[in-house]
């Protein structure tokens, strides 16, 4: 033990015991007054103290204050090398824009303060306990950046700057939240994928190609080496950490052409500058994230939405945002009209129909450009503010005829070798061209709440003429994600077969995302003549006839829950109409009816395997109960004070009442 302790606590070095007792602090004076010793609180002169003991001027103390507030995750050496690893790229060089922008505003005058709420990736959670924190580290992380930016009572502005798909999301809620606060986000940006390889998106598949046979020991190592070709930024495809930052732009959230930035870069980098030049404009100019956050903004963002053909986990984000600025929540019927007038019109990763990573959309012209398209088509309300401190029209003229609009397509399609408008389409190519609508929300004896699937992803082999797809098959249960993914790679799952993973909600496992699974159905040969159903939610690369968000969940009595191993199930998706069904139609030799379906299910017991994970958190189970007290999936798994308050308040007087009639 001995030997251990000197080990830990090394040799004694002499300047250790060279411990200085005082010193004779900063030099200069505060900027004080009469009027500021006699009427301003005491929190705002010590923070004078604490900002020169920090080593700033005390000729510098009247500027505007603002806050940078980042996802950084990591700490990188000067030269760029890892001193200690982030989670994942995305947070990797966020300091490097938090840096830039705190630049711009010392030189503008003002006092840059920073401070960090880092966040998890999904990718590295995947199939593991993990994963029950990804989603309710959201609403907490939100929770704790309103309560940093409260904490700054002196703060004028926030800019906000995040990519991947917690972070990004929670600083959304956060800034909406602090609706008499100007603020601006910054998307943290893209990596690039390899020259030669595979996107980070394929290359989560390996062990379920490996196992089926279609990939090599050595190609998986090779392949798997490359995929994050540099060091920062989020995935290259549109998941939802790409979706994200789109959203965040179609929201008037952030300067113009912000999302989906190469991260690292010099256009990167002046993005963070432009950003905090516009955080500063807006507090001079009175300008409130209640100003740039209406209910039309929220439409806007879901027809972008639209457009892009984004990930699914917005449908949890946007109703969150809306709730946190305290706008109108858009529900499921909301999102099927958006999808049904909105054309997709950007062929990217991982729904194509050409595989463009993330920084093609940018080069192509990015947000901006997908907005003219939707302009011309009057879907969009360009009436509202932006960031920027103008309206959306004026954004758009702008952008209309600006060199760098020109310079950018100019140069993927001199240096690369790609016509932007093959990247971002117009509509009429767009129907030329086979892009479908995105989202479709079926209902039925399954799922009477209500469900989704991206149809767009539905592999156009196996739609009929009218672009439907139908599978009636047996299906096989599993209530854990491991047993499932164990059931792919080992020959458990064959095409034809419907898999169902119930009790992956909010209240069995904080709803994990299930990418392993819809991921490996992607890109293995026999995986399009597999459907999936699940009350869990899938990545934003998702693809396939994958049905999520199933409602209720099986925990809390949905009839998904009490499905077997055998049972019939009719999946009916019309990927051009945007309606669906999902049945259990029988157990027998042979399908019957819906309605035959619906009454056995109503007859029986839930599955007997169905049970919370053994291993979901505490911290987890208190957000599954706040979440589901506040309206649940279809709501956005917020936490609605006002509801959480009155169900703790009817929680306490039956307690109260039962106490007494224990006592009479």
């Amino acid at each position: 033990m001995e030997d251990l302790l000197k080990h830990v606590m090394g040799p004694d070095g002499a300047d250790y015991f060279e411990v200085a007792t005082h010193a004779p602090g900063p030099s200069g004076k505060l900027p004080l007054t009469p009027e500021l010793l006699l009427n301003a609180p005491s929190g705002d002169l010590f923070g004078w103290s604490q900002n020169v003991g920090m080593g700033w001027r005390t000729d510098r103390l009247l500027g505007r204050e603002v806050l940078i507030m980042g996802t950084l995750g990591g700490i990188r050496n000067e030269d760029g090398t890892p001193a200690a690893l982030g989670y994942h790229t995305g947070h990797w060089e966020i300091g490097l824009l938090m840096k830039a922008a705190a630049k711009e505003i010392t030189e503008a005058g003002g006092i840059p303060f920073a401070a960090h709420v880092s966040d998890p990736c999904d990718g590295r959670s995947q199939g593991t306990s993990g994963m029950f924190d990804s989603l309710p580290y959201r609403n907490d992380a939100a929770m704790v950046m309103r309560r940093l930016i409260r904490s700054l009572p002196t703060r004028a502005a926030v800019v906000g700057v995040a990519t991947c798909d917690k972070g990004l999301p929670a600083m959304m809620l956060a800034l909406a939240g602090m609706k008499s606060l100007p603020g601006v986000i910054v998307p943290g940006g893209v990596t690039l994928p390899p020259t030669n390889g595979e996107d980070a998106g394929k290359i989560q598949t390996i062990g379920a190609r490996y196992a089926n046979g279609e990939l090599s020991l050595e190609e998986a190592a090779d392949l798997g080496c490359r995929a994050c070709a540099t060091p920062g930024g989020g995935c290259q495809f549109l998941g939802t950490a790409g979706t994200a930052q789109v959203v965040a732009e179609a929201l008037g959230l952030t300067v113009p052409h912000a999302a989906l930035a190469p991260s690292g870069q010099p256009v990167w980098t002046e993005m963070a500058r432009q950003s905090a030049r516009a955080a500063m404009a807006l507090a001079r100019k009175g300008l409130t994230l209640a100003d740039l956050l209406t209910d039309a903004s929220i439409q806007n963002a879901m027809a972008v939405h639209a457009a892009f053909g984004g990930s699914t986990n917005l449908l949890l984000h946007i109703p969150a945002i809306a709730h946190a600025a305290g706008l109108k929540v858009p529900n499921a019927s909301d999102w099927a009209a958006v999808n049904r007038k909105v054309p997709r019109l950007v062929s990217v990763l991982p729904n194509g129909p050409v595989p463009h990573p993330t920084v093609r959309v940018f080069l192509a012209g990015g947000v901006p450009e997908v907005m003219l398209h939707l302009r011309r088509l009057g879907v969009l309300d360009v009436s509202v503010l932006t960031a920027a401190g103008v309206t959306l029209n004026e954004t758009l003229d702008w952008w209309e005829t600006s060199e760098r609009r020109q310079s950018m397509r100019n140069y993927l399609a001199e240096q690369e070798g790609i016509d932007p408008d093959t990247v971002i389409y117009s509509p009429d190519q767009a129907r030329i061209a086979g892009l479908a609508p995105t989202v479709t929300f079926p209902t039925g004896n399954i799922a009477p709440e209500g469900s989704v699937i991206k149809s767009t992803a539905i592999d156009a082999s196996v739609l009929d003429v009218d672009g439907v797809f139908r599978h009636v098959g047996r299906v096989k249960v599993y209530t854990t994600e491991r047993d499932a993914i164990r059931a792919i790679k080992t020959g458990g799952i064959s095409a034809g077969d419907i898999l169902a993973l119930i009790g992956r909600g909010p209240t069995g496992t904080g709803m994990e995302e299930t990418y392993q699974l819809t991921s490996a159905l992607k890109h293995l040969t026999f995986g399009k003549q597999v459907s999936l159903l699940t009350d869990a939610r899938f990545s934003g690369v998702s693809t396939g006839a994958c049905i999520g968000h199933i409602g209720p969940e099986a925990l809390a009595g949905g009839p998904v829950g009490r499905l077997r191993d055998g049972d019939w199930v009719d999946i009916r998706i019309d990927t051009r109409k945007l309606e669906g069904s999902i049945d259990m139609v029988g157990c027998g030799e042979l399908p019957d009816t819906p309605e035959a379906g619906a009454t056995i299910l109503s007859s029986r017991t839930p599955h007997p395997s169905l049970a919370e994970d053994p291993d979901l958190p505490d911290d987890t189970r208190l957000w599954a109960a706040l979440q589901s007290a506040s309206g649940g999936t279809w709501k956005g798994c917020v936490y609605d004070t006002d509801r959480i308050i009155q169900t703790l308040e009817a929680g306490k007087r039956m307690l109260a009442l039962e106490a007494g009639a224990g006592e009479g």
